[in-house]
């Protein structure tokens, strides 16, 4: 389960923000996952918050925002998301798109509060 070294590593990187931040309180970190990333949103946030637990990150949550599929069509320059797996432009039916998105697995936000 690669989701236990994900939320070990975004954990890290909280834990190093908090030490350039002393005395703040860390509340909630925000990832954005897309459908490619490889990455189970729910086992992320169950292996998140059981490293959490019990230690004196306990406070803070893990909100994921899913990114879809999306693709662009080079024919018409249309972009759209992918449903049922089909990646053919929906508007001129051209088969050569190329994805452009929801390969996604960053970090976007930590919400902390000043004390």
């Amino acid at each position: 389960m690669h989701e236990l070294s994900i939320a070990s590593a975004i954990l890290e990187a909280v834990q190093g923000e908090a030490v350039r931040r002393p005395g703040a309180r860390l509340l909630k970190v925000g990832l954005r996952v897309g459908e490619l990333a490889g990455v189970e949103p729910e086992a992320l946030s169950f292996c998140f918050d059981s490293l959490v637990r019990g230690t004196e990150l306990e406070p803070l949550t893990l909100e994921i925002e899913t990114r879809p599929r999306r693709q662009l069509c080079p024919e018409c320059g249309r972009t759209f998301r992918v449903v049922d797996y089909s990646i053919v432009c929906p508007d001129c039916g051209a088969a050569g798109t190329r994805c452009i998105g929801g390969n996604e697995l960053e970090m976007v936000y930590l919400e902390l509060e000043e004390t």
